[in-house]
């Protein structure tokens, strides 16, 4: 309801009546087409990432009560964001840009099966006994897109992953979502599959199919000798 509300306030009613039939019709069925990535937490350059925006405030939201206090200081990230508090009862991490006061882009990250369940429905496998984590459920302000925020968070992330001992990540990314795709590249990510998922009422399938790795001279990689 409050999520509700919040659209209605700021875009209208039109625009939350739209957002009400597609949720409604992505119950009953879905259909996407996504590219797997991965890649390693090894120390990149700050700089490199830094956003087109000086003025702004980074926060990492771990627990409700860190949430609590941040909703103390005028920003309830539950107005912005669905299901706040289950993910963080199930250990996700909110990774938060605020700008003049307001959410200007989130960002979460998993290091358990339970917690990435919480961000996304789709089965994407994660090795976390091997200390993998996975990264997604974003959300970004349409006030600030294009302004560098989203590289910046990744960087914090991995930052942070690199501290509690993990060593890669994993994220899964629709094919046609091009401005994640050219941030992982810059992270020098590898897209190791394809993945489909199709769901209709309450029967769902999800492939994965892997990506063949062509080396940089376009040989293949076998050899032949006389």
């Amino acid at each position: 309801m409050e999520r509700a509300n919040y659209i209605l306030q700021r875009e209208g009613l039109l625009p939350l009546l739209g957002r009400g039939f597609i949720f409604l019709t992505g119950y009953l069925f879905q259909y996407g087409a996504y590219y797997l990535y991965e890649y390693s937490v090894e120390e990149r350059d700050e700089a490199d990432f830094l956003p087109k925006i000086q003025d702004f405030t980074f926060k990492i939201v771990a627990t409700n009560q860190q949430a609590d206090e941040l909703a103390a200081a005028g920003l309830d990230l539950s107005s912005h964001v669905i299901n706040v508090r289950q993910r963080l009862n199930k250990g996700a991490i909110a990774f938060c840009v605020l700008i003049d006061g307001e959410l200007a882009y989130v960002g979460w990250v998993a290091m358990t099966e339970e917690a990435k369940k919480s961000l996304t429905h789709l089965p994407i496998r994660v090795g976390f006994s091997s200390n993998e984590a996975y990264t997604g459920a974003i959300v970004t302000n349409p006030k600030y897109r294009r302004v560098g925020l989203m590289g910046y968070v990744y960087f914090k992330k991995l930052q942070f992953l690199r501290e509690m001992g993990r060593i890669a990540v994993r994220a899964v990314v629709a094919t046609n979502n091009v401005a994640v795709q050219q941030l992982y590249t810059k992270l020098g990510a590898k897209r190791y599959a394809e993945a489909r998922y199709l769901k209709l009422l309450w029967w769902s399938s999800w492939r994965e199919t892997p990506i063949i790795q062509v080396p940089p001279d376009g040989s293949d990689s076998f050899s032949a000798t006389a």
